[in-house]
């Protein structure tokens, strides 16, 4: 039979046949999961889900939670759950396994649960603190460009190089100076 071998996931599509490794869904995501994982993904997705509209959808290896942007996503792996929450602050607690700058004003946290009862508080709280903070968009929380008043910039400093430069361009050259009858 004719056909071919995707070069992402590795498996033989024939000749004709729709494929593409990039679409996935929660369920295929969450299909291999633990009793307790499951459980505890289950939490997590009515936890997400009671505060709002939202999108929840499936991309590559997370099930992402979304606003305006994401908010958190889902990583599901063998033993627990990798849940990344965007913060616009990083997040000190025990719970949280890394935080990290993603952008110039959201970072990271980066939590792993691994059964029902962990998500509670904080990390409902954390949770519902980005969906809060996704909704609320650069634009209002500043005022319009018009309405904002300008700034004065300070002037640049002259480094040394640049002070070098500036006193050669002025003097006149030597050639110039010195005069041959």
């Amino acid at each position: 039979m004719a056909g071919r071998e995707c070069y992402h996931c590795k498996q033989w599509v024939e000749e004709g046949e729709a494929h593409d490794c990039w679409t996935t869904t929660e369920g295929a995501l969450t299909a291999n999961l633990s009793e307790d994982l499951r459980e505890a993904w289950e939490r997590v997705r009515e936890t997400a889900a009671e505060f709002g509209e939202q999108r929840i959808y499936a991309s590559h290896s997370s099930i992402m939670f979304s606003r305006k942007s994401c908010y958190f996503f889902v990583r599901p792996k063998k033993s627990f759950l990798e849940v990344c929450v965007f913060l616009g602050r990083p997040l000190k607690a025990p719970q949280v396994r890394r935080s990290e700058a993603s952008s110039k004003s959201k970072f990271a946290n980066l939590i792993q649960i691994r059964h029902r009862d962990e998500v509670e508080a904080p990390i409902a709280e954390w949770l519902r603190e980005a969906y809060e903070y996704s909704g609320r968009g650069a634009s209002s929380d500043a005022p319009a460009s018009s309405d904002r008043p300008k700034k004065d910039l300070p002037k640049k400093k002259k480094t040394k190089r640049s002070a070098s430069r500036a006193r050669k361009t002025k003097r006149p050259s030597r050639t110039k100076r010195t005069k041959r009858n």
